[in-house]
Parts: C-alpha cells; sequence; structure tokens
C-alpha cells in the first residue's frame, strides 16, 4: 500500500506592526512640524499674523560732513 500525503502548508507571517507604527510616529512628527514653522512659534516675522505682514520699514540716518576748507 502505499500513501499519497498531501499537504498543504500555507505560512501565515503579519510581523509584530512595528513598521505600522513607525509610519504613524513619522507622519505626526510631519504634521507637527508643519504646524510649528507654518502657524506655531517658529513662523517667524512673515507669518500672517505678525500684523504688519512682510512690511519693514528702515530709516537711516547720514551725517552731513561739511566740505572741507583749503
Amino acid at each position: 500500500m502505499t500513501h499519497d500525503h498531501d499537504h498543504d502548508v500555507v505560512v501565515d507571517n503579519r510581523g509584530s506592526g512595528v513598521g505600522a507604527i513607525l509610519g504613524v510616529i513619522v507622519i505626526l512628527a510631519l504634521l507637527v512640524g508643519i504646524w510649528y514653522f507654518a502657524f506655531g512659534p517658529g513662523q517667524g516675522t512673515f507669518g500672517a499674523s505678525s500684523g504688519s505682514g512682510t512690511d519693514i520699514n528702515v530709516n537711516v540716518e547720514l551725517p552731513s560732513v561739511a566740505p572741507a576748507s583749503s
């Protein structure tokens, strides 16, 4: 008698999910960085909430020098 043993072995390896967790952390870090530089305290003087926008007034006073007499 011969016994033909046909076995199908199915391996289901889903991993530990570390890649998904790292992906979520990276996306959250990007969102926080975009908020910080666009709307938060890191926006600098070019943000819309500073009131004056990008208008910069520079007053330069040059000393008046009389010509030297000879």
